[in-house]
Protein backbone atom coordinates (compact mmCIF):
# COMPACT_ATOMS: atom_id res chain seq x y z
CA UNK A 1 0.00 0.00 0.00
CA UNK A 2 1.45 3.57 -0.97
CA UNK A 3 1.83 5.70 2.06
CA UNK A 4 2.39 9.82 2.31
CA UNK A 5 4.10 11.61 4.71
CA UNK A 6 1.90 13.48 7.07
CA UNK A 7 4.06 16.82 6.17
CA UNK A 8 3.60 16.31 2.93
CA UNK A 9 -0.45 16.46 3.41
CA UNK A 10 -0.80 18.74 6.08
CA UNK A 11 -0.60 23.16 6.49
CA UNK A 12 -0.74 22.84 10.08
CA UNK A 13 0.71 20.01 12.98
CA UNK A 14 0.45 21.93 16.16
CA UNK A 15 0.04 20.83 19.74
CA UNK A 16 -1.66 23.05 22.49
CA UNK A 17 -2.75 22.85 26.01
CA UNK A 18 -6.92 22.64 26.27
CA UNK A 19 -6.81 23.50 30.01
CA UNK A 20 -4.46 22.43 32.61
CA UNK A 21 -5.43 18.61 31.99
CA UNK A 22 -5.63 17.48 28.61
CA UNK A 23 -3.23 18.75 25.76
CA UNK A 24 -5.09 19.37 22.34
CA UNK A 25 -2.96 17.75 18.76
CA UNK A 26 -4.36 19.63 15.78
CA UNK A 27 -3.58 18.71 12.02
CA UNK A 28 -4.90 20.45 9.46
CA UNK A 29 -4.90 19.33 5.75
CA UNK A 30 -4.09 20.81 2.61
CA UNK A 31 -6.86 19.91 0.91
CA UNK A 32 -9.89 18.20 0.97
CA UNK A 33 -9.00 14.83 -0.98
CA UNK A 34 -6.19 14.84 1.87
CA UNK A 35 -8.77 15.17 4.21
CA UNK A 36 -11.01 12.92 2.94
CA UNK A 37 -8.60 10.34 2.25
CA UNK A 38 -7.50 10.24 5.94
CA UNK A 39 -10.79 10.60 7.46
CA UNK A 40 -11.71 7.56 5.53
CA UNK A 41 -8.69 5.01 6.05
CA UNK A 42 -9.32 4.90 9.74
CA UNK A 43 -5.99 5.26 10.28
CA UNK A 44 -6.13 7.47 13.39
CA UNK A 45 -6.73 5.12 16.68
CA UNK A 46 -6.67 5.66 20.02
CA UNK A 47 -4.45 2.98 19.89
CA UNK A 48 -2.19 4.39 17.24
CA UNK A 49 -2.07 7.74 19.64
CA UNK A 50 -1.43 5.97 22.31
CA UNK A 51 1.39 4.05 20.94
CA UNK A 52 2.95 7.34 19.39
CA UNK A 53 2.98 9.08 23.07
CA UNK A 54 3.80 5.97 25.27
CA UNK A 55 0.15 6.09 26.85
CA UNK A 56 -2.74 3.87 27.73
CA UNK A 57 -5.18 4.75 24.95
CA UNK A 58 -7.77 5.26 27.69
CA UNK A 59 -5.82 8.42 28.48
CA UNK A 60 -6.18 10.03 24.70
CA UNK A 61 -10.12 11.21 25.36
CA UNK A 62 -11.46 12.18 21.93
CA UNK A 63 -10.54 11.83 18.08
CA UNK A 64 -12.78 14.35 16.28
CA UNK A 65 -12.63 14.69 12.53
CA UNK A 66 -14.02 18.38 11.53
CA UNK A 67 -15.18 18.68 8.31
CA UNK A 68 -15.92 22.57 7.53
CA UNK A 69 -11.14 22.97 8.57
CA UNK A 70 -10.27 20.00 6.78
CA UNK A 71 -8.93 19.22 10.59
CA UNK A 72 -8.18 16.57 12.58
CA UNK A 73 -8.59 17.03 16.56
CA UNK A 74 -7.38 14.81 19.19
CA UNK A 75 -7.50 15.47 22.92
CA UNK A 76 -5.37 13.60 25.46
CA UNK A 77 -4.50 13.66 29.00
CA UNK A 78 -1.57 15.53 29.85
CA UNK A 79 1.01 13.54 32.43
CA UNK A 80 1.88 16.50 34.34
CA UNK A 81 -0.45 19.29 34.40
CA UNK A 82 0.39 22.70 33.08
CA UNK A 83 2.31 24.37 35.09
CA UNK A 84 2.94 22.00 37.52
CA UNK A 85 6.30 20.42 38.95
CA UNK A 86 8.32 18.73 36.06
CA UNK A 87 6.00 20.34 33.32
CA UNK A 88 8.79 20.89 30.60
CA UNK A 89 6.11 22.49 28.39
CA UNK A 90 3.61 24.82 29.83
CA UNK A 91 1.66 25.91 26.51
CA UNK A 92 2.08 22.24 25.81
CA UNK A 93 3.53 24.00 21.96
CA UNK A 94 5.93 21.23 21.84
CA UNK A 95 4.05 17.96 22.03
CA UNK A 96 2.98 17.43 18.48
CA UNK A 97 6.24 15.80 17.42
CA UNK A 98 5.34 12.02 17.48
CA UNK A 99 3.19 13.15 14.80
CA UNK A 100 5.24 14.41 12.41
CA UNK A 101 7.18 11.26 11.05
CA UNK A 102 3.73 9.58 10.52
CA UNK A 103 3.08 7.67 7.03
CA UNK A 104 -0.25 7.58 5.93
CA UNK A 105 -1.84 4.65 3.67
CA UNK A 106 -3.29 6.33 1.14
Amino acid sequence: MKTKKITEMADVIRSKNAGPYELTLDVIFKSEAHYSAVKESGFFSKELIADLYSISPQEVIDIIFFDPARALKVTLKREIPCGGIGDSDIYGAQQHGPLLNLKIPV
